[in-house]
């Protein structure tokens, strides 16, 4: 019996998925869906969980996210359409395709920003701090990002320059662009962004649980962190896209966004060092403190008549009542407002004209 074990071949590349579409019941199920559903899950996950730990309530949460998800996925397209308007509209294009969201054409830009946008209206609405809440989101949309990055690989999409190396992406001879037809593999970009976000997590995680982020400056990490990797990996891809002074413009738009994160990051940590209070209030789904009404109850409103006076006289007792007191009493008609207000002990003041034989 020979003691050989046959070589097992192992491609020196990232195979290309056989299929990004399965049907069902004749409905087509789309990988890059589901990827992108996979994402907004996990990151409402994460960002679920470090919301609660820091006092607010899952469902404040919950209705923030019902505005926040709908505005970035809006957003996402409106930006990847506006930015490649040339793929949709013009000679030969058809308008309708900017529509179909299915084929992909999502940009990060739009989905934050808009996201942004959403759960800012939200928190007004619902009286919670915004930046509180963009902090215990922010490694959230970096892991959602990790999930919809693979929606690009079963679509065979904004892959990199050629390559050689063990770790090339094969792309499928339709998917190639121009000028490229000779070349089978290429560098897996979504792959590198994929690992580069989830160094973003990490990092987020650890320096909030060591000093305590808040007033934006989690979000404001995340943003500098994604940004300072989205620079150099876009200028790898060779899509076709918009250049402005010989850049990709996604790679101006990541710089830009690195410096004004960077900034706001300082400013907020000047300004506002320490976190904010989200476990009382709104945040945490508790209703305000109620003020204090300057119009207190009638039973609750120190009696003036009796502030001040002599405890004897305050209890009703006739034995310290002068007959001075007596006649201001009854002042008015019999029965008028004023003795009904104040009732006075009646008192027999002997020879007196006053004395109404009451009392012997």
């Amino acid at each position: 019996m020979s003691s050989l074990i046959p070589a097992v071949m192992v491609p020196a590349f990232i195979p290309s998925p056989s299929q990004g579409v399965w049907h069902v019941l004749g409905l087509p199920i789309r990988a890059y869906a589901l990827c992108i559903l996979a994402g907004i899950f996990v990151g409402y996950w994460l960002g679920r969980r470090r919301w609660v730990a820091r006092g607010g309530s899952a469902p404040v949460l919950a209705d923030i996210m019902f505005w926040a998800i709908p505005f970035g996925l809006v957003g996402a397209r409106i930006y990847h359409v506006v930015t490649d308007a040339e793929l949709y509209f013009g000679a030969g294009r058809h308008p309708i395709d900017a529509l179909k969201i299915w084929h992909g054409g999502l940009g990060i830009w739009g989905a934050v920003g808009f996201g942004a946008l959403g759960a800012w209206i939200a928190c007004r609405r619902a009286k919670v701090p915004f930046l509180a809440v963009a902090d215990a989101m922010a490694p959230g949309i970096a892991l959602a990002q990790v999930f919809g990055r693979f929606g690009n690989y079963f679509n065979q999409e904004l892959f990199g320059r050629p390559t050689t190396k063990p770790w090339g992406l094969e792309i499928s001879p339709e998917h190639r662009p121009a000028g490229y037809a000779d070349f089978a593999t290429f560098h897996p970009t979504f792959l590198y962004e994929a690992v580069w976000n989830l160094g973003v997590v990490a990092l987020v995680i650890l320096v909030d649980r060591r000093y305590k982020l808040g007033h934006g400056r989690a979000f404001f990490l995340y943003v500098a962190g994604y940004t300072a990797g989205r620079a150099w990996i876009e200028n790898m891809r060779i899509d076709t896209v918009n250049h402005f002074l010989g850049l990709r413009l996604n790679v101006w738009t990541a710089l830009i966004l690195f410096v004004l994160a960077v900034a706001a990051f300082i400013i907020s940590a000047r300004k506002y060092p320490g976190q904010e209070d989200i476990t009382t209030g709104a945040a945490a789904g508790k209703p305000s403190e109620p003020k204090a009404d300057a119009d207190a109850p009638a039973d609750e409103a120190p009696d003036a008549s009796t502030e001040g006076a002599d405890p004897a006289t305050a209890t009703g007792d006739s034995s310290g009542t002068t007959a001075g007191d007596s006649t201001a009493g009854s002042a008015g008609p019999a029965g008028g407002p004023a003795a009904e207000a104040n009732p006075q002990p009646k008192v027999d003041v002997k020879n007196g004209a006053d004395s109404d034989g009451s009392r012997d």
